[in-house]
């Protein structure tokens, strides 16, 4: 199965996506915070927080470019990943791989538990200020790249909450899937 026709992108609040793993664009305290990560917490209910600090508990929190998994509680999701972004420092301390490896990384958690679909929101480019076409662009490519080589992920949604984000996100993905 072609990588491109299992990819699609959306205008809608991750909270409302129905799909096996959402995923979260966390701190790495993992005790929830604002923009994502907070709506997912707010929405998910307090099993996922709970979860969250065993997390914490046994590692120490989550490092930037690592993944998690907890339960999705409230959500209409199975399970929620917790990815932690790169702050951006002008692109000269990692930032580009630090962020393909959260699609990376969450991706294999995906399909560790056996996860058909997943849905991203746009990982680092709100307060972290990772310049969103080229976020765009990583996230696009890291996906493609991994669904070529695994089948086991039907269906990944990248879901933009503002259209301004979607309009950037749908031109890196036209960009990608032509020939």
């Amino acid at each position: 199965m072609q990588p491109f026709s299992r990819i699609e992108v959306i205008l809608d609040n991750i909270t409302r996506i129905t799909a096996d793993a959402i995923v979260n664009a966390a701190n790495s305290s993992l005790l929830g915070g604002g923009g994502v990560d907070g709506a997912i917490h707010r929405a998910g209910g307090p099993a996922i927080l709970e979860e969250c600090r065993r997390i914490v508990a046994r590692q120490g929190g989550c490092e930037t470019g690592t993944a998690v998994i907890t339960t999705a509680g409230k959500l209409k999701a199975k399970y929620v990943i917790h990815t932690v972004g790169p702050v951006w420092n002008g692109g000269t301390h990692n930032e580009r791989k630090l962020l393909a490896d959260c699609y990376t990384n969450s991706l294999l958690l995906a399909s560790e538990f056996k996860c058909k679909s997943i849905a991203f929101p746009n990982i680092s480019t709100g307060v972290y200020r990772f310049p969103k076409p080229e976020a765009a662009a990583i996230a696009i490519t890291t996906i493609s790249n991994y669904l070529q080589h695994h089948d086991d992920i039907s269906r990944v949604i990248l879901v933009c909450f503002a259209e301004e984000d979607f309009n950037i996100v749908n031109k890196a993905f036209a960009d990608a899937a032509r020939p």
